[in-house]
């Protein structure tokens, strides 16, 4: 299993609207997408002082997965020209883990 890893961060005051096209336009054109290999998508958010981090983390089976996702340079970030709109800055890239361990409860 693959984790992919993005940062993207807004204002205070496009972080709701950032968070409600996340939920509403960006992950349901992901799941649209019916990428095989594509298991699920979580979103983290910390607001700091000044402005709103968000991190997404995507599950896939492969780096193939990925690739069927995000094309064969898979480790450019997948950001919609109407999320840019609201980010005030965010990785170029995304990071990828291999998963070794998971322990549940």
């Amino acid at each position: 299993m693959i984790a992919r890893l993005w940062h993207g961060w807004t204002t205070l005051a496009n972080a709701h609207v950032y968070e409600e096209l996340l939920r509403t336009e960006v992950f349901p054109s992901i799941e649209n997408k019916h990428v095989k290999g594509y298991r699920k998508i979580s979103l983290l958010k910390h607001e700091h002082k000044n402005e709103v981090e968000f991190i997404t983390i995507m599950l896939f089976d492969s780096i193939e997965a990925i690739k069927e996702f995000a094309g064969e340079d898979y480790e450019k970030s997948y950001v919609p020209q109407k999320a840019r709109e609201v980010l005030l800055r965010h990785d170029e890239t995304s990071q990828h883990y291999e998963i070794i361990n998971e322990i549940e409860y």
